[in-house]
């Protein structure tokens, strides 16, 4: 059966640009020959809308040797904490993922302490909290508002949080997208929070006179080389893995003499393995 003329699974790609993501098994297997292509052993798969954790979750079934599940979660939703539950116990995905400004809540709403609560029970989890700056490319080319709270997103809010559950990994994603300064206080402060190095990192045009280079310099410092995990933030098809951040990355990465294995493969295999079946 074709989808109707109106349908916005057709419709929005068309508009912007993209291929249709089809279903779950049909993109998995396009981001398997990507991955083969890129040489890319192993990759984070994010289900960026709450509820679609059923469609990543069949990608990892299907490729368990090569995607670790993410999926996104409202804690202003009453279901928040059972959503948490099924992804993490039943689905087999690895690591939840909170957008606050989004939402418009802060990681010390007691709903969302529930969700972290609810995640440090289950081994091998993890927590991804999006700080900073955040901005959805795809409502901005669409021309659609974006309201979001951007005093949401402070990482120092996570400071409490992580010490209230030191054995569970926080994920800050984007080195702070531009809350740099205090994603590096609470990362020193707490040792269970990583930093990702995802995006184009466009959010250095806020910090006047940084460069990658200098960003990535002080974050391996202050968090030693351990806690820093390499990304891109791929996203979409026909642009498919961005080659050109992992290209950027490497160079930055030789200069700083930092071992590329670490980088781009160890830690991130260090916190997401075993791998479960």
């Amino acid at each position: 059966m074709k989808p109707p003329p109106d349908d916005p699974a057709r419709s929005l790609p068309e508009r912007l640009g993209w291929e249709a993501p089809g279903e779950p098994e049909q993109l998995a297997a396009r981001w398997i020959e990507e991955l083969d292509r890129h040489h890319v052993s192993r990759a984070a798969l994010i289900a960026s809308v709450p509820g679609d954790e059923d469609s990543v979750a069949a990608a990892v079934a299907r490729h368990p040797h090569r995607f670790v599940g993410f999926f996104m979660v409202d804690p202003t939703r009453d279901d928040a904490v059972e959503r948490v539950r099924r992804g993490l116990k039943e689905l087999k995905l690895r690591t939840v993922c909170l957008f606050p400004a989004m939402q418009r809540y802060t990681v010390q709403d007691p709903r969302a302490m529930k969700v972290f609560e609810e995640a440090a029970t289950h081994p091998g989890a993890s927590v991804f909290v999006h700080c900073g700056l955040l901005s959805v490319g795809v409502r901005a080319k669409l021309g659609l508002p974006s309201p979001f709270d951007i005093n949401c997103g402070n990482p120092l809010l996570l400071h409490p949080v992580a010490n209230a559950f030191p054995k569970l990994p926080i994920i800050i994603p984007h080195l702070g997208a531009g809350l740099f300064r205090e994603a590096l206080m609470v990362a020193d402060l707490c040792p269970n929070i990583l930093f990702d190095t995802s995006s184009s990192n466009s959010w250095l045009k806020y910090n006047p006179g940084f460069t990658l280079r200098r960003i990535l310099r002080k974050a391996i410092e202050v968090l030693g080389p351990d806690r820093v995990l390499f990304g891109t933030d791929s996203s979409f098809f026909p642009r498919g893995w961005q080659s050109a951040i992992y290209d950027t990355q490497r160079r930055v990465l030789q200069d700083l003499s930092m071992d590329p294995e670490k980088f781009f493969h160890g830690n991130f295999e260090r916190l997401f393995g075993p791998i479960v079946v």
